[in-house]
């Protein structure tokens, strides 16, 4: 289990983190049997994503009942001559069909942006040659909705696919690190993690001596890269770009051009998602531009509406769900329905956060005894077997549903849908400097925290993870993560 949660992190570090690679594509396409197997993928999973749409309009069709929907004749047409040709141009035009060279969130963004276009773009055509009334509105958002559904749950199961494949080693890129730095000696130790798609071959040496007693397999110098690919049957050339000059950097270009490989190039930019990152040509040299994302007043009214509409809307849907569970609650145990806690908030504000009751009353007082009995340091304190936590509490926390009242902090202004963990105040008290940082933003019900392992995770990890949010937010990353946050409860990691 921990294995799992520190390959998350490391997801974190190399595909959406500290070494965003810059991706060249080769200009010649050898028949190299990774890529090959991931085109035989993408091309089975063009059917599912056409499938995916052609199945909601079906779908939407099927449950409305109210006016307005698509004649089942143009539905018909639509279907087997509109969807195939619209989806895939639309998918390839958001290059859907080379996945793995970005990260998941960046992923996800461009599937939104995909079925959104595609489905807009399907219903253009159907107007084309209409003579019924416009369908209506709903039905429109019915078919969108279910459209993101089924585009973004065949994903998953391929991703599943891919990891698998991944993990079996058949889907991993054998690969040329060069360098032979600090920076290369750390990607030597990361490809021994399957998840990433590479096999580390061998070290290219370069001019730059300081790895010589790094213990490096050397396979090579960067003058005679070409050379050394074809030797060790390479598919991939990794670049630890601090290593090597601008002058050795044309080695490797000029392998992309006549070897036809996949090439990563590291960038020593802090935390940052691709989608933040352009690359630009500036006399000879490329340089990446980093946009900034730091919240503008338009920004924080947009995120502000989102989360009040969202958690509105849930505090509305779940009603009955909270009914059920503080009834339980007051019948199991002697105690208020609810447990309030001070907690800190953006810029250190104190607020009262809302839950229902999982424990016993005062459990507070408890803390420092526990914490003796059983050993545990460190600021956050989580015990897998809690005593001090009811029966009923424990299926309330390994759903997390307890955590539904914070619906109402959200509403309140006091918290996002999204953000960092709500500190406690004690907790701030032994913050050092660059752990205030994640106090810039609303604390959130989710997070990355959440989805990467909760309570498994250590503090120092819950605040690089909180810190990675905060330098890379964004609406369609706010949904990535929403997205995420159901499985991830329904897995019920690190849920005590």
């Amino acid at each position: 289990m921990q294995r799992d949660v520190e390959r998350d992190l490391e997801q974190v570090s190399v595909n959406e983190t500290d070494a965003p690679a810059v991706v060249l594509t080769p200009v010649v396409d050898g028949s190299r049997s990774v890529r090959a197997r991931y085109r035989r993928i993408y091309r089975l999973t063009a059917i599912t994503d056409v499938l995916s749409i052609g199945l909601a309009l079906w779908l939407a069709n099927r449950l409305w009942l109210g006016p307005n929907k698509l004649p089942e004749a143009r539905l018909v047409t639509l279907l087997l001559v509109g969807t195939p040709i619209v989806a895939l141009a639309l998918y390839s035009a958001f290059h859907l069909y080379d996945a793995h060279r970005y990260s998941p969130a960046e992923e996800f963004r461009r599937i939104i942006l995909a079925v959104s276009l595609t489905i807009a773009a399907i219903l253009v055509l159907s107007f084309g040659a209409k003579t019924e009334p416009d369908p209506s509105r709903l039905w429109l958002a019915l078919s969108w909705a279910l459209a993101i559904v089924f585009a973004l749950g065949s994903r998953r199961l391929w991703h599943a696919k891919l990891g698998r494949e991944r993990a079996a080693g058949t889907l991993s890129f054998p690969t040329l690190i060069v360098g032979n730095n600090e920076e290369a000696e750390h990607l030597w130790t990361l490809m021994n993690a399957p998840s990433f798609g590479f096999r580390a071959l061998g070290v290219v040496s370069t001019q730059h001596r300081d790895g010589d007693d790094r213990n490096l397999p050397i396979v090579g110098v960067i003058a005679n890269l070409r050379e050394v690919i074809r030797e060790y049957g390479a598919e991939c050339v990794f670049v630890a770009a601090s290593s090597l000059s601008s002058s050795e950097m044309k080695h490797v270009a000029k392998a992309v051009r006549l070897e036809g490989v996949e090439v990563r190039i590291t960038a020593t930019l802090p935390e940052v998602l691709s989608s933040r990152v352009a690359v630009q040509s500036l006399g000879g040299f490329t340089a990446l531009s980093l946009r900034p994302v730091r919240l503008t007043g338009t920004q924080a009214a947009l995120k502000r509406a989102f989360d009040v509409s969202l958690a509105g809307l849930g505090i509305v849907l779940l009603a009955p769900v909270m009914g059920v569970v503080a009834l339980s609650v007051r019948l199991t145990s002697s105690g208020p329905i609810f447990f309030r806690q001070t907690r800190v908030g953006q810029r250190g504000r104190p607020f009262t956060m809302l839950k229902f009751r999982t424990m016993q009353v005062g459990a507070d007082e408890m803390v420092e005894e526990l914490r003796a009995a059983h050993g545990v340091e460190g600021l956050m304190f989580k015990l897998e077997r809690d005593p001090r936590v009811t029966g009923v509490g424990r299926v309330l926390r390994k759903y997390s549903l307890d955590e539904l009242p914070q619906l109402i902090n959200v509403v309140r202004g006091e918290m996002s849908l999204v953000g960092p963990r709500p500190p406690l105040p004690r907790e701030t008290k032994q913050y050092e400097d660059w752990q205030f940082d994640r106090l810039e933003v609303p604390p959130g019900c989710s997070g990355l925290w959440q989805v990467s392992g909760r309570s498994e995770l250590s503090f120092d990890d819950c605040v690089r993870l909180d810190l990675f949010y905060i330098e890379n937010w964004s609406l369609a990353y706010d949904l990535y993560i929403l997205a995420k946050t159901v499985p991830a409860l329904l897995s019920k990691r690190g849920s005590y």
